[in-house]
């Protein structure tokens, strides 16, 4: 059970995609630093397990993305909880089993979409209204290294990250002074997401927890001067 923090530089922090890879590793190092978490995940028994190992002040909830009504419902738990948050993490993402873009179903396309695209328009839509009534806060909608390149047969995945980068250069245009939207790519990590990818060689990269020991820092010292920055974790 983790108490709330003395910590007054501590900052109130959305995650989504948080019970597991990235998300998870990021989670573990926001609070072990102090920070505030509000986080959230599809998967129950990992959000249940999450709220039981780390407790109050943190809160973790069942939230499908690619549902506007789901996302509008935890907004509004959270911002009962918080003026807003001080960093808002788009983390949550999907990706296609590898194959030609003719050959992929449209469920499987519609649903990397949803969750990666309209499911960050989403969340958007409603915690960046209370940080523009607070005056600050930073947003970090995560990319991908295919965000700037492709690859074959992963067409859906690099669409919905292509997306992100203009997504956020756009958004970053819309803010007001005391806000910045920064794409991030985290880099080539050893999650399960690589591993459908990659198969074994994926174990020949970087894992999530060693990841977050420059990432955590790395997204905590953004400032409103990286507004419409396409960043990536320093390596």
């Amino acid at each position: 059970m983790t108490s709330h923090s003395t910590n007054r530089s501590a900052k109130t922090i959305v995650l989504t995609g948080v019970s597991r890879g990235l998300g998870q590793a990021m989670l573990e190092g926001f609070i072990a630093q102090g920070h505030r978490l509000f986080g959230c995940a599809t998967d129950e028994g990992a959000i249940a397990q999450l709220q039981k190992t780390y407790g109050d002040p943190h809160q973790f909830a069942v939230v499908d993305l690619a549902d506007d009504g789901q996302v509008q419902r935890w907004s509004q738990q959270v911002l009962q909880e918080i003026q807003g948050p001080n960093i808002l993490i788009n983390n949550a993402g999907v990706i296609n089993e590898p194959a030609p873009v003719w050959e992929m179903s449209a469920p499987e396309f519609d649903r990397v979409i949803d969750v990666n695209i309209k499911g960050v328009a989403n969340v958007l839509r409603h915690f960046v209204p209370a940080m523009i009534r607070q005056e600050g806060g930073i947003i970090v909608n995560f990319s991908s290294t295919w965000g700037r390149s492709t690859s074959p047969e992963v067409a859906p995945y690099c669409a919905s990250k292509w997306a992100i980068e203009g997504l956020t250069r756009s958004l970053s245009q819309e803010l007001p002074r005391h806000l910045a939207a920064v794409a991030l790519n985290p880099g080539v990590i050893n999650t399960d997401m690589l591993q459908i990818c990659f198969g074994s060689s994926a174990n020949n990269y970087t894992t999530p927890k060693a990841w977050a020991r420059s990432a955590v820092p790395f997204i905590l010292n953004l400032t409103p001067q990286d507004n419409g920055k396409a960043a990536t974790v320093p390596g």
